[in-house]
């Protein structure tokens, strides 16, 4: 079932997608060489308590998880795809780094991740995060009323493979309001004009994941959790909630 928001929903949705916005703008500056993952997790741990927020990544348990996740980032590193986990990792020359980072407001939920290199940077990945930021933009373009689901999935993968990257099966965005996982989903590749018509007060997690070498598959790690390449290619994630609206998308974790 899919929940519509009020105007005023959705400006409270924005308080919450700001403090996302702050808590990967804080962990970005403080992601250097030698810096471990646990500690780019106690940056953002700092920024939710500054705002009075909670975390929805921490303690959450979905089926498919052995444990309940232990922070409130996933770091992903180099190969991993999404749902790292902050280990006492030092972050190297030339890593390539996803950080996801959600915050419950008021009884609202906002939910964004970045892409971005360590040290100095690899070409291969510069291009990598310019084509997930591209993917995102399409998607976020085509999140308007009157479209469909399909078309932000048809947006996102049209970028993506037309740069020759891979798109893991089975993982993309979805649907965001009082709970971080709300139906619908969104996924990142697909037919236009296929699938759930886009209405005024729907919010969506859009979020492309790429990986570098042209192939899907994928595999989870020991910890139950990390998703990796299975040819160790690098790959990338980026991701913002936004809101459709009779104006366009309005992208409530911008920063």
């Amino acid at each position: 079932m899919v929940e519509l928001k009020t105007d005023t929903s959705i400006d409270a949705m924005y308080e919450a997608g700001q403090v996302v916005a702050r808590g990967l703008t804080a962990v970005r500056e403080a992601a250097d060489v030698g810096v471990s993952l646990r500690e780019l997790d106690e940056v953002a741990h700092a920024v939710l308590r500054e705002a009075g927020a909670t975390s929805p990544f921490l303690g959450y348990r979905p089926s498919f998880a052995p444990t309940p996740f232990p922070a409130v980032i996933c770091a992903s590193v180099n190969d991993a795809i999404v749902h790292g986990i902050p280990t006492a990792y030092r972050l190297r020359d030339g890593d390539l780094v996803s950080i996801d980072f959600g915050a419950q407001l008021g009884g609202w939920a906002g939910d964004s991740a970045i892409t971005f290199t360590v040290g100095r940077p690899r070409p291969a990945d510069l291009r990598l995060i310019d084509t997930a930021e591209r993917a995102l933009a399409a998607g976020i373009e085509a999140a308007v009323v009157g479209n469909r689901i399909g078309d932000i999935a048809h947006a996102i993968g049209t970028v993506c493979r037309e740069a020759g990257y891979g798109i893991p099966d089975g993982f993309g965005g979805h649907g965001i309001g009082r709970q971080m996982h709300e139906d619908p989903g969104v996924p990142n590749e697909g037919r236009p004009r296929r699938g759930m018509p886009l209405r005024h007060g729907m919010a969506l997690a859009i979020e492309p994941m790429l990986i570098t070498g042209g192939k899907d598959g994928y595999h989870a790690a020991p910890d139950g959790w990390t998703l990796k390449s299975n040819d160790g290619s690098r790959a990338a994630h980026v991701e913002h909630t936004v809101a459709i609206t009779e104006e366009g998308p309005r992208i409530l974790t911008a920063r």
